[in-house]
């Protein structure tokens, strides 16, 4: 049984980090979906596709694999350096402002 583990990235309609510092375990698929021709649902006889196991720590992630004998590959992410400013979205408003206001 092959599986990976992975952190999950940001969305993209949010720069918040929430929901990014859990680790998850994800089966690969051990048989192609099919198409029922009558309604056209997609479906699959593989039960451990829809199976996502959530972990603190890489760490745990990996013990449980080993000790359950699952083939896992760990995919580490990319993280993004934070972009942070001295004075944050108030610097606009502020009234010692250096610059002339553009808008």
């Amino acid at each position: 049984m092959r599986a990976r583990i992975y952190q999950p990235a940001k969305t993209a309609m949010s720069s918040g980090q929430g929901k990014t510092h859990v680790w998850f375990l994800e089966f690969d698929p051990n048989s192609p979906r099919s198409v029922d021709p009558l309604m056209g649902w997609t479906s699959s006889d593989d039960m451990n596709s829809q199976l996502r196991l959530r972990f603190d720590s890489k760490e745990a992630a990996q013990a449980y694999a080993k000790d359950h004998g699952i083939d896992a590959v760990v995919m580490e992410p990319n993280k993004r350096r934070p972009n942070i400013r001295a004075r944050g979205y108030a610097e606009n408003f502020a009234v010692d402002r250096k610059g002339a206001w553009t808008h």
